[in-house]
């Protein structure tokens, strides 16, 4: 299955090739101070793909908050965050977020502890 998203005026554009029924994917809000200011909750699947897009790349600006663990793409449009990538091991990950999905109710989605 191909799940697309987007920030709210799709500057910022994501297509996530995902195997288990949308109702199978976790949906996980996270704790962190960043987080818990914006609403983020937050899906990752490791045998997913994820293409990013992006309209004009001067209107993303980057937030990293203190630990520099991970890097928050925000389009300055808008105002949305419908990424976090982090760099682990000198290996790219991604969660999108599942509020910015299209097409798919993240309020059927199986919420994870």
């Amino acid at each position: 299955m191909l799940i697309h998203g987007k920030c709210h005026c799709g500057n910022i554009s994501f297509s996530l090739a995902w195997e288990p029924d949308p109702a199978e994917i976790p949906a996980r809000a996270c704790s962190c101070s960043f987080c818990t200011k914006h609403g983020g909750v937050w899906t990752s699947n490791p045998s997913g793909r994820l293409q990013l897009a992006v309209k004009d790349r001067a209107l993303v600006s980057k937030y990293s908050f203190g630990t520099k663990t991970a890097d928050f793409p925000i389009c300055a449009r808008c105002g949305v965050v419908p990424v976090v990538t982090s760099l682990i091991d000198g290996r790219l990950y991604a969660a999108v977020s599942v509020n910015a999905f299209e097409g798919v109710d993240p309020a059927l989605l199986r919420r994870a502890p």
